[in-house]
């Protein structure tokens, strides 16, 4: 079962930590002064109960009239060993008599500088002149207590009680050290808290004002998204959807560039076209003219003016065919779709270039995955598709090689791929070749595989073009939707 927590924003987040900080801080202040508490309750019980055996045991022997064991005294010593007390039975001439110290006995004891205590009750023992209880404390903190034994205000000797305070000391110092220890603990953790979380805020944070600085020289680069749910995945997000939006506008942007600039080259292509075209047939006309009406009589010299003329009328031709393609790009496609088998069209193609691929050394071969090869499309226009293709391929093996054409269903398309083993290409040039004006031939206007994708476009199809992996040579790849023409004028 998945745990669902509420999403708290970065206010409640560091309320919550200040808390959880301060309740933890208390808590530990709280449980260590219990504890000290505790100890010095107990060491204090423990001192009252051995000074009460003492007192006990002393009285009894300084009062007893027969024999008396001498050795509870150090029996007591044993049983208390934990209490820090000291008990000596003084004779009134200050003659240790017995002590839990066997060092001191028969020794005299000597009590320093002390203060009589108070009376518990200022009554008739006061007045009767009953001897007050002394007390001495030194600075190693040994509190000596002499206590008066009397009978019937007989005076029977002294009991002096010995009580080091270290214990009591000894439990406040180690309630210092603990708290200490705690603070240091807490402080320390605190400390790690609050790095982790500084730099699980930080962290997003300067992402995204590294990304902002980094526009200019990386350009729109979203950064990674989390899943928090709080002020910093909004700012995130909000981050990421504004650099699409801008990426988006300034696609648009180079796009309306883009069109703007091909279509005041479309007119300018256009309208030079035209001007050029009318003239380029008037010379094609002038020039069957004169080979019809000038040619010499003879072999030799006919044949040569006869050389002549074609190669005046091939170089026209080939004017007429790049004004066309100028023509072509100046103005809308439109396409006719009929059902046309591409297979056959394909092979019209290569019968046109198959003197000059003999010529060159040229080796076609084919492979034909399906039967049907029948699609609705504009035969003329893919012609034009086909020879852009045929011509670079040929023009791309000037020693010879192979040029493979294959068909095959795929996916719902068509694809037709034509395959050859000439120079190719570098993968940037790849990218650029469909670029109107781009081209790697001397002799070319860049327009031919710009207008063969706006046409596969028309048709609903793609065209894209790759070096081959290995090389060398390049693949030009076709693709046309099986259920007809999407794009139809």
């Amino acid at each position: 079962m998945k745990l669902y927590f509420p999403a708290f924003n970065l206010k409640a987040k560091l309320v919550l930590i200040m808390v959880v900080l301060l309740g933890l801080t208390l808590g530990a202040e709280v449980l260590a002064s219990l504890s000290t508490q505790k100890a010095i309750v107990d060491a204090t019980e423990q001192n009252v109960r051995a000074l009460a055996d003492a007192i006990h045991i002393s009285v009894r022997e300084l009062t007893a009239v027969g024999k008396t064991d001498r050795d509870l005294l150090q029996k007591f010593l044993n049983e208390h060993a934990n209490s820090k007390i000291e008990v000596s039975i003084v004779s009134t001439e200050d003659l240790v008599i017995n002590s839990s110290n066997p060092k001191l006995i028969g020794t005299a004891f000597r009590m320093g500088p002390a203060t009589p205590l108070p009376a518990v009750d200022s009554g008739s023992k006061a007045k009767s002149g009953a001897t007050p209880v002394y007390y001495s404390v030194d600075e190693a903190g040994l509190g000596v207590y002499r206590i008066p034994v009397e009978i019937e205000d007989h005076l029977m000797g002294y009991i002096y009680v010995m009580v080091r305070f270290g214990n009591l000391t000894e439990a406040l110092h180690q309630n210092q050290v603990r708290l200490i220890i705690l603070a240091s603990v807490i402080f320390a953790v605190g400390i790690g808290f609050a790095y982790f979380l500084a730099d699980r805020y930080v962290r997003p944070v300067h992402a995204v004002a590294d990304a902002a600085k980094n526009i200019p020289a990386k350009g729109l680069e979203p950064v990674p998204e989390t899943s928090r749910r709080d002020e910093i995945g909004l700012l995130t997000r909000s981050f990421n959807d504004m650099v699409m939006q801008l990426r988006r506008a300034r696609e648009r942007e180079q796009e309306l560039n883009r069109l703007e600039r091909f279509t005041a080259l479309g007119q300018l292509a256009g309208s030079l076209a035209h001007e050029i075209k009318n003239p380029l047939n008037f010379i094609s006309l002038a020039v069957d003219q004169i080979r019809n009406r000038y040619a010499p009589s003879g072999e030799a010299e006919r044949a040569t003016f006869l050389r002549q003329i074609a190669l005046i009328k091939d170089e026209v031709k080939r004017l007429s065919a790049l004004i066309q393609n100028f023509l072509d790009y100046g103005r809308p496609i439109e396409i006719r779709p009929a059902p046309t088998d591409v297979r056959a069209l394909v092979r019209d193609v290569l019968a046109l270039g198959e003197s000059k691929m003999k010529s060159q050394g040229i080796v076609v071969h084919e492979s034909c995955e399906t039967d049907d090869t029948v699609l609705n499309v504009d035969a003329e226009k893919l012609r034009t598709c086909f020879m852009n293709v045929v011509s670079n391929a040929i023009a791309a093996m000037p020693d010879g090689g192979s040029l493979t054409v294959s068909f095959r269903r795929e996916n719902g398309q068509m694809v037709i791929a034509f395959k050859d083993t000439g120079v190719g290409m570098t993968p940037e040039v790849a990218k650029r070749v469909f670029e109107p004006f781009f081209t790697t031939k001397l002799d070319g206007i860049g327009l031919g595989l710009f207008i063969t994708q706006a046409i596969v476009k028309k048709h609903g199809g793609t065209v894209r073009i790759a070096p081959n992996d290995p090389p060398p040579g390049a693949e030009v790849v076709f693709s046309f939707p099986l259920d007809g023409t999407e794009n139809k004028a």
